[in-house]
């Protein structure tokens, strides 16, 4: 077993429940939705931000793989994939609302932890750049125009999603956020 596949099991293991926590979310607001009598509006922004959180855990999923001849096993290694999975998790987990019948609207919810999810994406965003950047196998390709940009379109969307009055255009950033990953992922 190499030093990589040994640190991506525990890796994995804390991001695939972070995929679940988005999931299982989803599907208890959608079971909420269908029961009869049911008051639930879920809206657009919550799914929307499901939607992100699981495809910003995926790129970085993609970009583990990227550094798999990298990363070698400590236990500053295994700490700091600890924190940073752990953080995906926190950030998957509030996603969708605990208690869906005390939450009927779930754009509100959105509006409520918004800022906390994406900030805490937006600050493992921060420091997967640094951790990059101090690589010198992979600084330079953080500098390439394509990277630069996408990059930057990332960061600037997520800062709108944290700040952006009204649902109109949260709905409006938040579409662009997910769209930006599926164009990434198509590319």
């Amino acid at each position: 077993m190499s030093d990589f596949e040994f640190i991506f099991a525990l890796f994995g293991l804390l991001l695939g429940l972070s995929l679940a926590e988005v999931l299982g979310g989803l599907a208890r607001a959608i079971e909420a939705g269908l029961r009869p009598g049911s008051a639930i509006r879920i809206g657009w922004l919550t799914p929307l931000l499901g939607a992100f959180v699981m495809l910003d855990l995926l790129s970085f999923w993609q970009a583990a793989w990227t550094v798999r001849d990298v990363v070698g096993v400590s236990g500053k290694s295994l700490m700091a994939i600890t924190l940073f999975a752990s953080a995906y998790y926190l950030a998957a987990h509030l996603v969708f609302p605990r208690a869906i019948e005390g939450q009927p609207d779930f754009d509100a919810h959105f509006f409520r932890v918004r800022r906390i999810v994406i900030g805490v994406m937006f600050g493992l965003l921060l420091c997967q750049l640094a951790w990059y950047a101090s690589l010198p196998a992979l600084a330079p390709h953080l500098l390439r125009p394509l990277s630069l940009g996408l990059t930057a379109i990332l960061a600037l969307l997520m800062a709108a999603a944290m700040f952006v009055r009204g649902a109109r255009w949260a709905r409006l950033v938040m579409l662009a956020l997910v769209a930006r990953y599926i164009l990434v992922y198509l590319l």
